[in-house]
């Protein structure tokens, strides 16, 4: 048997592929790209966070006023753009994606830093963030520790 095969046999996938599953979705008063904000600390509102009711166990334990780190799908961002004017300020030079904040990028997730502010049911008011409506939620992580900077 090859090991192409006994690996498919025990369900390990390739190491050149992934599989995202969203485990819920923002609700925001935010429409379009246009709207938001560049980051959450610029203004941007609180939402709700719908968890999909297959992962409403794993919300066990969070509680309002947890801090944590929400990981999105941008959804509705560009997976060819390799480089970027940061902030889009066509002054800045060109640089790449990896060094910038921007949603357009191969992979396009979305890192968030929030507070939990109330939780009902399956459903997390949480902010400010700067997502818009409709945008996948693939994983809810808590912060541990804050990062200080020199």
């Amino acid at each position: 048997m090859t090991s192409e095969l006994k690996r498919k046999k025990s369900g390990v996938k390739d190491a050149d592929s992934a599989q995202l599953r969203p485990i819920g979705v923002i609700r925001s008063t935010i429409k379009s790209r246009s709207e938001a904000p560049r980051q959450g600390t610029e203004g941007a509102p609180d939402v709700w966070l719908e968890v999909h009711r297959f992962a409403a166990e794993a919300m066990d334990g969070l509680s309002v006023g947890d801090e944590i780190i929400v990981v999105t799908w941008l959804h509705r961002a560009r997976r060819d753009v390799m480089k970027v004017h940061p902030r889009s300020d066509p002054q800045r030079r060109l640089t790449g994606v990896f060094a910038t904040r921007s949603p357009d990028r191969p992979n396009p997730l979305g890192l968030h830093p929030v507070t939990i502010r109330r939780i009902v049911a399956n459903r997390l008011r949480i902010g400010p963030i700067e997502a818009i409506d409709g945008t996948p939620v693939v994983d809810i992580k808590p912060v541990l520790c804050k990062i200080q900077k020199s």
